[in-house]
């Protein structure tokens, strides 16, 4: 009983395996989010993929380079039966089970308390990273494997229920899908021109910067991230609820377009160069012409269909053009009802995954706490 000291390279092996392949996809290699948890696609591939390195199941992969930038530990288990392929840039290791438990390992990580740690012993270099000796050099102190096990089986437990929500959610989301495919497939699709209605009202209301979104490629409208000191809003556009804004300029957001849907109760202001407009709603919901135009199809044909030269543009008169099925209002609003209980649990799924990683610093000071007892008595 009692807690034991080790260098982390005492407790890891590194790994090194380069998968040969130039020409992986975006689909193919994992990126690594501030969660700890891999995400596929990776925002961006290199021309010539060969050097990407293999994560085999059950191995760890981080990046220790941007632990100065992040301010964090980027790292992540893969807890897949297949291989994950990650940037050459990438730290790939698993873990010598003789002293520590892979899942214990990775619990400790999931702290604010252990980034500051890793932060605090980043370099000076410009990136601000971390070398991989001076990350084996950092100790750590650990209870005994029955102790271990003790608070893996509560966090695999946690984690298994989070999963199985998280299952259910996938299916109400594939189920959303396949509705709108099969209404494609069976139904002409039509213009939706007479449907649309083009808003340019500025801020007459004098609604004050708390107000401004700014539009995302995700089709999400966000707290505006820009500058706002000293800006005037009357221009800005009025968004109110119920409509839709987006940026006709496509050519400088890697093929998508920046769009957002004011689903609340307020209203909001977004910049001039917007283009606002709603939909008539006993013909067409809002709601369900998102669905469509959140998808990767419309992003496509958005590119294809805008014009210009040193700036592409995908304006107002190309929007009316595009067609999709436009079933009766009651149809329309059962699809929405299935997306909008996909979007709730989706963020439910969310606070359960925050409401896990909250528990892991709690779950090793137990375990700490437990062996320091254990040892005095």
């Amino acid at each position: 009983m009692g807690l034991s000291k080790y260098q982390i390279g005492k407790l890891v092996d590194i790994y090194i395996e380069k998968c040969n392949r130039p020409n992986l996809t975006t689909d193919e290699v994992s990126g690594i989010n501030k969660d700890k948890e891999f995400f596929e696609p990776a925002r961006q591939v290199g021309l010539n993929t060969n050097d990407y390195k293999v994560v085999p199941p059950h191995y760890f992969a981080c990046n220790l380079m941007h632990v100065g930038r992040d301010k964090l530990l980027p790292i992540a288990l893969n807890r897949t039966e297949h291989n994950k392929y990650v940037s050459p840039a990438y730290t790939v290791f698993c873990i010598n089970e003789t002293h520590i438990l892979r899942d214990y390992f990775f619990i400790m990580l999931k702290s604010n308390e252990r980034d500051r740690y890793f932060w605090f012993h980043t370099d000076s270099s410009v990136r601000d990273g971390m070398s991989w000796n001076d990350f084996c050099e950092l100790e750590i102190s650990i209870p005994d494997l029955a102790i271990q096990q003790k608070y893996v089986d509560i966090y695999r437990a946690l984690l298994a229920n989070q999963r199985a929500y998280e299952r259910g959610l996938e299916d109400l989301k594939l189920a959303c899908d396949a509705t709108i495919e099969n209404l494609r497939r069976k139904m002409p699709c039509e213009e939706i021109a007479p449907y649309l209605i083009e808003s340019d009202r500025r801020n007459a209301l004098d609604l004050k910067v708390d107000s401004v979104r700014g539009l995302a490629t995700s089709k999400e409208m966000i707290p505006t991230k820009a500058d706002m000191n000293g800006v005037s809003l009357t221009n800005y556009k009025i968004v109110e609820p119920g409509q839709i804004a987006y940026v006709a300029d496509t050519s400088r957001r890697g093929d998508k377009v920046s769009m957002g849907y004011n689903n609340t109760d307020e209203t909001f202001l977004v910049s001039a160069i917007s283009i606002v407009f709603s939909t008539v709603k006993d013909k067409l919901l809002p709601d369900y012409l998102m669905l469509f135009l959140t998808r990767s199809e419309f992003d496509r044909y958005a590119r294809f269909h805008s014009w210009g030269s040193a700036r592409e543009t995908f304006n107002f008169s190309d929007m009316i053009d595009v067609k999709i099925p436009i079933p009766d209002i009651s149809i329309q609003q059962d699809i929405v009802n299935i997306y909008n209980a996909y979007t709730k649990r989706k963020k439910i799924n969310e606070r359960l995954k925050a409401q896990i990683k909250d528990l892991c610093p709690v779950l090793i000071k137990g375990s700490l706490e437990e062996a320091a007892a254990g040892k005095e008595a």
